[in-house]
């Protein structure tokens, strides 16, 4: 079975999908995807050069995230185009690994941010969405470092929280603890595999 997990930024979904690896889940990470698509020397990488300006490229030849992430989420038409660059190439990839994944695993998860806004949902069989309210979502965010004008805005330029539950098969709701949203997880994985 493929699951698609998603949810906006700060949500939790590294959480579920840490909670599902400790159950048997075979995991594929698109953010993990994303950072393996532009190292150095990479056509993604070139691409996004032309696109959003060589100095994203630090001396090094590793892309600098942070300017290319200001530029990228400036406007909706900048993170159109970063979209356009990225998503079949990771895409892709995730294709080959979450068959791998569902080979060796006996439920694969598809961990996918934008999974509803990238039309990636025809990739799995099940859609689960990580949920928090939005001042947790920026909260979480800020603590990882992120600027929170930043946050915001990435979550002006993400699928509403109505649209990410209209494409649910299940919701968690992460917004208070640990504990809560194991046993949602925990129902959820006796749900799956009984």
């Amino acid at each position: 079975m493929r699951v698609g997990l998603t949810g906006g930024i700060g949500s939790g979904k590294s959480t579920v999908s840490t909670m599902l690896a400790r159950k048997g889940a075979g995991i594929v990470d698109a953010d993990e995807i994303a950072r393996r698509i532009v190292e150095p020397g990479s056509p993604v990488l070139a691409r996004l050069a032309e696109e959003f300006g060589e100095d994203i490229v630090l001396a090094d030849g590793s892309l600098n995230r942070q300017l290319l992430a200001d530029r990228a989420f400036a406007d909706e038409r900048s993170t159109r185009h970063l979209n356009e660059i990225t998503h079949p190439a990771i895409r892709e990839i995730a294709e080959a690994e979450i068959s791998a994944a569902e080979a060796a695993y006996p439920i694969a998860v598809y961990e996918m941010p934008l999974l509803v806004e990238t039309g990636q949902v025809s990739l799995v069989d099940i859609v689960v969405v990580v949920d928090a309210p939005e001042e947790v979502q920026v909260q979480r965010a800020v603590d990882r470092g992120l600027n929170e004008a930043d946050v915001r805005r990435r979550m002006e330029q993400q699928a509403s929280r109505a649209d990410r539950s209209s494409a649910a098969d299940h919701m968690i709701d992460n917004g208070t603890t640990l504990e809560s949203t194991q046993a949602q997880v925990d129902a959820l994985w006796s749900e799956w595999t009984s």
